[in-house]
């Protein structure tokens, strides 16, 4: 006969581990809840500040970073940047919507790759800003890097079966401080607008804000 005592104890610790197995897992799976809810949160945060087609920030996130590293700048020269598609309904009506995506996409990806670590932003449509720094604000340095800017947009873009190309106009202006960036903003998108009215005349459009700049 087994003994009575050696039964109950062995019934005890089976009982224990089986508790210990259970709260194990729920354990496990409270962790995995918990994990699943930050990166819902994560993926929400990220949905609140970027464009959903481009994946660059949308235009509320710019004006949050761009203050930060304004801020945080120590002095550094920066460029603020609007940058505006030429003509970029003619791309929708002629080869649909998701080529004008692909376009938008195809410019989002160019300006990401120029700007390398600063900050750059689709504020929506076609329209795209930056916040670049620069080793200095003289006007030809600032020129020639405007003028790579608008070639690196017009290189043909690959679609479906055939290439187009599209053309930007380029607004910029120099911000030294955090109260200064709507005001830059708004000389560089001024500039950009008559960049723009210039049509045909210069291409790639372009066109530096000369309030700020020294001529050396």
């Amino acid at each position: 006969m087994p003994d009575p005592m050696s039964v109950a104890s062995g019934i005890c610790a089976a009982g224990a581990l089986l508790s210990s197995w259970q709260l194990r897992r729920r354990a496990l799976r409270a962790e995995a809840e918990i994990g699943h809810l930050h990166a819902e949160l994560a993926a929400e945060r990220h949905a609140a500040s970027h464009d959903p087609l481009t994946g660059l920030p949308n235009r509320r996130a710019f004006y949050r970073l761009a203050a930060t590293l304004l801020t945080d700048a120590a002095g550094e020269p920066l460029i603020a940047v609007v940058l505006d598609l030429n003509d970029f309904k003619q791309i929708n009506d002629q080869y649909g919507h998701a080529a004008g995506d692909q376009v938008l996409i195809s410019v989002a990806e160019r300006l990401a790759g120029f700007a390398g670590d600063n900050l750059v932003a689709r504020l929506g449509g076609d329209e795209f800003a930056g916040l670049l720094s620069t080793p200095t604000v003289d006007r030809r340095w600032i020129e020639h890097a405007t003028r790579r800017l608008s070639e690196t947009v017009a290189a043909p873009i690959r679609l479906s079966g055939c290439s187009v190309r599209v053309t930007a106009s380029v607004g910029l202006a120099p911000v030294t401080g955090p109260a200064q960036l709507t005001d830059a903003l708004s000389r560089a998108d001024a500039a950009m607008y008559q960049a723009k009215s210039l049509g045909g005349a210069r291409s790639p459009r372009q066109l530096v804000d000369s309030a700020r700049l020294a001529e050396r």
